[in-house]
Parts: structure tokens; sequence; C-alpha cells
């Protein structure tokens, strides 16, 4: 386990306590650094029936992409194995991993039986020749094959890395299509890595920034289709909406769920001034937060809900501040050059990410609650809309390529600036919102 861990994170700054401070299970936080890949293989797993055969080699196959799209894995590739797993019960024969330098080694099984499918895996240290934590089974139907490959990749990154997996998690986001100037969105929800795309309206009426609630069954929108903004609760499940009803003549938008799920902020405009709200979704009241002549948007709960950070211009220029969930005395937070936008509080608590606008270019970045230790990850002609994964390892954006002809997509980026990877949709893609694992 230890050489794993060594392997893995060499030539890391270690933002957690010290390692020789540590006497429980070691727990690392990753970030600035120069990586080295830890070497894993993953050979096909064994199919347990004969319908289990494709299946067993399409598991196998999304378990190792997971892994390495992150940064932090190299697989090895099967051209150079000197073992072949025949068997999920056969004892492993160390010597022939260690002899291509795989420190990391993922077995398993795959059962198929009518429409049942059963994945059996085991984790493997090769140099100390033990396995990591407990064999696992998981089971489904065939159709969600790739939710329990996304599962056991999960199940591997922590038990490797000591953090939570969040390949097994859904993202929302607006698929474009058509050229700038005509640009038609509707809403969409994919796998993380843009697989299985549902689309949950037409592109009838423009829609901007969905965003998931805690427990991934219900997304908030804004839809134009009333010719204002106007916001919108669909049920994913059923792809059944209803429109939240706030002040006549008034446009709402830029809404975001509580950590309970039990009311929403947003911003509301009305005489021409542009104040954050907050509503209770069951009695359908609202509540002013904010009383500036300023426009104030953008708002992202803390994880605990006690506070609220957001974008104002109340300072001439657009910044982010924090404030109490209940409203009060709001806290500058960003004091670099450039406007700022799109705060988003990570799920762990201790970093807001957001967008830059500096001198022609855009940015995603990141900074602590007091606005110290900024770090740009990004730059480019767009870069918008950041979402995080759930554990806070990851950003998701959206970025726009420049002139008539110019395309959004959908990126990822980890949040030490490394591995900045485009997410396939098939159509252009803006404002993703990333769920939470699924059950």
């Amino acid at each position: 386990m230890m050489k794993l861990l060594t392997s893995l994170f060499v030539g890391l700054t270690l933002l957690s306590a010290p390692v020789s401070a540590q006497t429980g299970p070691l727990r690392l936080e990753l970030d600035e650094g120069i990586i080295e890949p830890l070497p894993f293989a993953v050979p096909s797993f064994v199919p347990d029936s004969p319908a289990a055969s494709q299946f067993a080699a399409d598991i196998s196959r999304v378990i190792a992409e997971d892994l390495t799209g992150t940064g932090l894995f190299r697989e090895i590739s099967p051209d150079a194995f000197i073992s072949r797993v025949s068997s999920f019960e056969a004892p492993v024969q160390f010597a022939d991993w260690k002899a291509i330098n795989a420190d990391a080694l993922v077995t398993g099984a795959v059962n198929v039986s009518g429409n049942t499918l059963s994945v059996r895996f085991r984790v493997w240290d090769v140099f100390s020749g033990q396995e990591l934590g407990n064999g696992l089974q998981f089971a489904g139907t065939t159709e969600g094959w790739r939710r329990m490959a996304h599962k056991v990749a999960d199940q591997v990154y922590s038990r490797i890395t000591g953090e939570g997996g969040y390949f097994d998690s859904r993202v929302a986001f607006v698929s474009e299509t058509g050229p700038k100037d005509q640009r038609r969105k509707r809403l969409a929800i994919m796998d993380y890595d843009g697989a299985n795309v549902q689309y949950l309206t037409d592109s009838a009426a423009i829609v901007l920034a969905p965003r998931f609630s805690p427990t991934g069954d219900r997304l908030l929108y804004t839809s134009y289709e009333s010719g204002r903004p106007r916001i919108y609760v669909l049920d994913v499940g059923r792809v059944k909406r209803q429109e939240l009803q706030t002040q006549e003549g008034t446009m709402s938008f830029s809404p975001r769920f509580s950590p309970d799920g039990r009311s929403i902020v947003y911003s509301l405009t009305q005489g021409g001034n542009t104040d954050l709200w907050k509503m209770d979704l069951a009695s359908g009241q609202s509540v002013r937060l904010t009383n500036t002549p300023a426009i104030e948007t953008a708002p992202s709960y803390s994880p605990d809900g006690s506070r609220i950070v957001f974008e104002s211009d109340r300072s001439g220029s657009p910044q982010l501040y924090i404030m109490p969930a209940n409203g009060g005395e709001a806290t500058r937070i960003s004091f670099g050059q450039g406007r700022y936008g799109t705060p988003v509080w990570s799920p762990r608590g201790d970093l807001v990410a957001f967008t830059k606008q500096n001198k022609g270019r855009f940015h995603i970045g990141v900074m602590r609650l007091d606005g110290s230790e900024e770090r740009l990850l990004t730059a480019s002609f767009l870069d918008e809309g950041p979402t995080w994964s759930p554990n806070g390892r990851v950003i998701m954006f959206a970025r726009e390529t420049q002139g008539a002809s110019g395309r959004s997509t959908l990126y990822s980026v980890d949040i030490s600036g490394r591995n900045l990877r485009p997410v396939r949709t098939p159509d252009g893609g803006s404002d993703p919102s990333w769920g939470p694992l699924l059950n």
C-alpha cells in the first residue's frame, strides 16, 4: 500500500498534515507539483457465463478509462501482460505483474443471467502482494453496465488515493446546435464522461443554467419561453416540470438549491434593480436577502448551508462576496485584477471556484474563502461557468472558441490546473452542473 501511495504522489505539495503526523489511514490532498502517474493493469474481466463475454470486456475498458482520465493513473497496455487472468478465484501471479512494473492490479468477473448483471472485483497492491480492502460485488441490469463499471472505478480510486470517487455521477448541461447568432439550446443530462445523453427539453425556447438538487432527482433552470427569464424545477426521472412563481412583472434567474433541498436562492430583477432572494419550496414564499442598487447574482451555498457566495458589482465592477445564508453584511473576497463571477462553493467547503475576466482573457480559478491563494487553472478566449465534481477534485466548465463559427464545448480540469480535457458531447455544450454520486 505504501509503495502505491508513494508512486502516485511523488513530487506533490501536500496540503494536509505531514505523513509522519498521521496515525490513521493515510489521506493526502493533491495540489501543485509534478505527478508521476501510478502504473496499473486491468486485465479483461472474466466472463462467468456465455452472455457475459462482451460485458466483461466493456466493463474493464470503462474502468481503465475512468482511472486514466484522472491524470493520476497510467494504464499498462494489455500487450505487455505476462499473466492472463482466466479465473477470479485463481491466485495472482504477482511476480509477473511486478515484471511489467504494475503497482496496482484490478481483477474481476462478470455474470449475466437474463437481464441481470453482476460484477465482482478485487484491487491488489502488487508490490506487497496484498489486497486493498475487501472484494465487492455490484448487481444491476444489463442496461446499467456502465454504471457498475463506474462504481468499481470509484472504489479503486478511493482505495488508492483515500479520496471519494466521482465516476458514478451525472452532469446536466445545455446542449447547443446551430450557428452562433441563431443558437438553439435544450437541457440535457449525461454520465460524467459524456455517455448516455438524454434530452430533457426541446429547443423551442432558450434555456440556461441547469442546477442539480442535492439528491440529483431535480433540476432548476431558467427559461425564456414567456419572453422573460423565469425559473422552473424539473423532475429528472419523470421529465415533469413546473414554474416557480415570483412577483408579477419581474425577471427571475440564476437559481440554486440549498444543501437540504428545501429552498432555493435566486436573482430577481424588478424596477431595474437585481437582488438575491430565497424561496421556501414547500410554501412558495420568498424573502429578500440583499437590498442594494447593485446587480447581485450567481449565488451558491456553502456545503453546510450557513453562508452564500455571490457576484455583485457594488464596488464598481463584478466581484465575489460572502454573506450569511439569511442575508446580512457581506464580505468581499476577490481582490485581484479583473472581473469575477459565477462563484461556486466546493463540496469540501474550503474553496470557491469562479470565472475571471482580465486583459481580454477568461479564466477558471479557485481561491480560499478569504480570497487568499487565488489560482487560475485555465485561460482562453472564453472560459466560464465552473461546477465541482462530487469529491471536489475536478472542475467542469464551458469553453467557447472565437469567431462567427465559434463553438461551446465542455472541459474538465483538476484543481491543481493539470489534466485539462474536453468532455465529449454529441453537439456543443455549456452551463454544466455536476450532480452528486448516484445511489
